[in-house]
């Protein structure tokens, strides 16, 4: 089990690897080794996400949620398959422990106190009175 937060946790067999060979400028072992994760995660499929979590989850991923609810992470940083299935693994769990975070309260719109208005019209009036002193002078 791979633990995420205190009350989730996902089974190793919900995930699925695929190796690929890394895209990007070559080397003499790019074109032979498949260095590169492809980590699939079905978030409709699993037990183990609550449905607030997977419904934020499915926001989250963007493009990364395929038609049949495949969250797809793909891991090409490093040139061993060891580290960049580390990668894989760890970008998905950061992905759903922030789905799993509870939404922000929604904001209480405030109104500025009297204080705060005249401040602001005061700061308008001396503002005026600098622009109305540039004018051209009165001549008599």
């Amino acid at each position: 089990m791979i633990r995420i937060t205190a009350s989730i946790a996902l089974d190793e067999s919900e995930l699925r690897e695929d190796f690929l060979r890394a895209s990007g400028p070559g080397g003499q072992n790019v074109q032979k080794v498949e260095s590169a994760v492809q980590l699939r995660f079905n978030i409709f499929a699993s037990p183990n996400l609550p449905e607030p979590v997977r419904a934020r989850l499915a926001v989250l991923a963007g493009r990364r949620l395929a038609a049949n609810g495949d969250l797809i992470v793909f891991a090409q940083k490093f040139r061993s398959q060891e580290r960049n299935r580390a990668d894989a693994l760890a970008r998905l769990i950061a992905l759903i422990r922030e789905a799993a975070r509870p939404p922000a309260p929604p904001r209480r719109p405030t109104r500025p106190t009297l204080a705060s208005k005249k401040r602001r019209l005061d700061g308008k009036k001396q503002r005026g009175a600098t622009k109305l002193a540039r004018g051209k002078p009165d001549i008599d």
